[in-house]
């Protein structure tokens, strides 16, 4: 146990001696005590035995020398080993794991370390507030499951003493308002939290698709005056429509803002931007536009005009609002994410490709065929070569331009699959990683 703590604390082991050596040398210096077995239940027989130290009460001295800040900790959670710090489980005294003696009593002398028999999968989002202070709930996991584990190491009650009441304001009333903000949140937040959570989910979906269909229809030539001239048939049906769903954003959007656990936070958040640019154009074509105008085609001004043209090109994003109800689509964000290092090195690749040989094709073909009048043209053509698209618009009409057409199409393949089976085996372990 002495070699083993000398290991953790960064200790090198005593050299060219071996632990049985160690063990004579420590039965020279008569350092003798009494303690006693059990085995089996068997709470019989004393035995006289050399040691470095007071065998009896060893976890409380090997506790006690671990007691400090920068002194690594061990916690076994259902056989997985977490080693962490004192310092990091100290900077929150209100939790299970952040007080000494609340943890005490979960010291495992055979173990050497604390035991908790609890959820692992869990445990990482549990050592991950500790170490941040802030939540990071698991993927596929229970969120019934997720919060009696924070009930357990008592970190709800720690997060929302340190987020959502003010310092030395502990009162009754504040409470009930924190906790109503929470179920609140959670309401908007997990669909699985209620069944009328679920039903909310859907109607979000539903408007998702609405909105995605008038954006489609809004663009075809023979519906197109429904949607912009008030003198149609069914522009106000539609308007009213446009005005619900817009409404049931709008509505959606400031009660998540106003039950954010950190406002300042809100912003940071990449689905709460896409909420606000999905219904940011609708508010600008108002004040842009105005209702009876007669529609953007007879706008006086045309500043304005092309503002509310311009903002109307974020509508595209409320389709990116499906990813906030879907985990695959989450995991599958998360794990192109994590391959970006990837991704960065395919598109470095591929530009040093595409100029290069893009310019040699300039000055093979430049003579002979019109297609290729300068190296922007020719780097398209490459482009279009290496991905085996082959729009036909443009190709080399001299033999050597045939020739070294034939040799970039080749290469090209070649090219593209070498970093793309890095980043498929990358994104395959992280996809599978996050499901598990």
């Amino acid at each position: 146990k002495q070699w083993y703590q000398r290991r953790v604390r960064g200790i090198s082991p005593p050299s060219k001696r071996s632990l049985h050596e160690l063990s004579l040398q420590e039965h020279d210096s008569e350092l003798c005590t009494t303690y006693t077995f059990h085995h089996h239940g068997d709470d019989s027989g004393s035995e006289n035995h050399c040691i470095d130290g007071q065998v009896k009460g060893a976890a409380t001295t090997e506790e006690d020398d671990l007691t400090n800040d920068d002194d690594l900790v061990e916690i076994n959670v259902s056989g997985t080993t977490f080693v962490t710090t004192y310092t990091c489980l100290n900077k929150f005294p209100n939790t299970l794991l952040g007080n000494p003696e609340r943890r005490k009593k979960y010291w495992s002398e055979k173990l050497n370390a604390y035991f908790f028999n609890k959820h692992r999968p869990c445990f990482d989002s549990i050592l991950h507030y500790y170490q941040t202070g802030k939540e990071a709930p698991p993927l596929n996991v229970d969120p019934d499951v997720y919060a009696k584990e924070k009930e357990f190491f008592g970190i709800k009650k720690e997060r929302e003493l340190a987020v959502y009441i003010p310092e030395g304001d502990s009162t009754t009333g504040v409470d009930c308002i924190q906790s109503c903000r929470m179920k609140v949140h959670n309401f908007l937040q997990d669909p699985r939290s209620s069944q009328f959570a679920a039903v909310w989910h859907g109607f979000d979906i539903t408007f998702i698709c609405v909105s995605i269909a008038f954006l489609i229809f809004e663009s075809e030539p023979k519906f197109k005056t429904q949607f912009t001239d008030k003198r149609e048939t069914y522009f106000w049906y539609l308007f009213i429509v446009n005005c619900v769903i817009m409404g049931f954003f709008t509505f959606d959007f400031t009660i998540r803002l106003l039950t954010w656990p950190r406002p300042i936070d809100f912003w940071k958040n990449f689905f709460n931007v896409l909420d606000f640019l999905s219904i940011l154009p609708f508010y600008v074509g108002l004040l842009a536009n105005g209702v009876g105008n007669g529609g953007e085609d007879n706008m006086d001004n045309k500043q304005a005009y092309v503002v509310l043209r311009v903002c109307r090109i974020f509508r595209i994003v409320r389709i990116f609002k499906f990813i906030r109800h879907s985990r695959d689509l989450l995991i599958i964000m998360k794990a192109v994410s994590n391959a970006k290092r990837e991704l960065v090195l395919l598109v470095c690749l591929l530009f040093i490709f595409v100029i290069t040989f893009g310019s040699i094709m300039y000055y093979i073909e430049s003579t002979h065929n019109k297609d290729f009048d300068s190296i922007m043209q020719s780097c398209w053509w490459v482009i279009v070569t290496i991905t085996t698209v082959g729009y036909g618009d443009m190709c080399p009409q001299s033999p050597g331009g045939k020739l070294f057409g034939g040799f970039v199409l080749t290469l090209g393949i070649v090219f593209l699959a070498l970093p793309m089976t890095i980043i498929v085996s990358k994104f395959s372990f992280v996809y599978e990683r996050e499901k598990m």
